[in-house]
């Protein structure tokens, strides 16, 4: 069978460090890569190396929203949201010269519609929406369906870790350390990940609390691996850490790529997320098509 070569123009942004490969697909409703395509793009290696793949769509009609994103994470799998690819996109977007609606875009995601706002100072503050707490929201058999899991205990690896779980519309198990340098991620990463009490899996947040208006943060992404940064993992460790009245709702959280500031606001129930997002470089790769 013939295979067919064509060119893709991309554009590559990070956030913090954790970085995507961008693609305007707004001609079409279906990404231009497959989930196959992504994992050899994502390559570090052979590809042009990222922590995923990013598609901005045309909107689904009869929902609200100016456009839709999908991601594809470097494994291939597709999560329902992404903070720091959220970011990128918005500047993406703003370098594509696509107006704004009051300095703002209305994003649909997987997760529900995201509310990306440009500030003044070059930073985006992207309204995550509500945290869901209870058990079957996450999805984990940590507690009953209708309960939060709040400071319970999970062996992993042979020991017993207290942990809480909430969802920004993906999953995150938050757990607090004393000292998040001595976690090896790469070797309790995974065992969480991968652990029976999450039937979709989860990303995993390892916290140490400075103090109540900052905390330091690890993280082991779904899909991903260790990333220098994840945005709804910083949410969702902000809304943990109230939870466990360790921290105030407005919290700037230290990842390894940089600070993000979080404002879980209590008149709302809505999680704020402020922080950066660069273009690296564009060009164009191959993509191959059976014919």
């Amino acid at each position: 069978m013939a295979s067919q070569v064509e060119q893709l123009a991309f554009s590559k942004y990070h956030g913090l460090g954790n970085d995507f490969i961008l693609i305007d697909n707004r001609d079409r409703p279906e990404p231009k890569l497959t989930a196959a395509q992504a994992i050899k793009w994502c390559d570090r290696n052979f590809g042009i190396g990222a922590d995923g793949v990013i598609f901005l769509l045309p909107a689904t009609d009869g929902q609200p929203g100016d456009y839709r994103m999908r991601i594809f994470n470097s494994d291939g799998s597709e999560p329902e949201m992404c903070g720091n690819g959220i970011r990128c996109l918005a500047k993406f977007m703003v370098d594509l010269e696509i107006a704004p609606i009051d300095k703002r875009y209305h994003i649909q995601t997987g997760a529900g519609l995201m509310v990306l706002q440009l500030d003044a100072d070059g930073q985006i503050t992207v309204d995550m929406g509500e945290p869901r707490l209870l058990a079957r929201e996450i999805p984990t058999t940590l507690a009953e369906p209708d309960s939060k899991a709040i400071n319970v205990p999970l062996e992993v690896a042979g020991q017993t870790w207290h942990v809480t779980t909430v969802s920004m519309g993906n999953p995150h198990c938050i757990t607090f350390v004393t000292d998040v340098g001595n976690i090896t991620l790469a070797e309790i990463g995974p065992k969480f990940e991968h652990h029976a009490v999450f039937p979709q899996r989860t990303n995993t947040e390892f916290i140490e609390m400075v103090r109540r208006d900052y905390m330091k943060m690890r993280v082991w992404e779904r899909g991903a691996g260790a990333t220098l940064a994840c945005g709804t993992g910083a949410c969702a460790s902000v809304v943990a850490g109230v939870l466990n009245d360790l921290c105030d709702r407005t919290c700037t959280v230290n990842l390894p790529g940089g600070d993000l500031k979080i404002h879980w606001v209590a008149e709302t129930n809505h999680v704020l997320m402020t922080g950066p997002a660069q273009k690296v470089f564009t060009g164009q790769a191959q993509i191959s098509q059976d014919s």
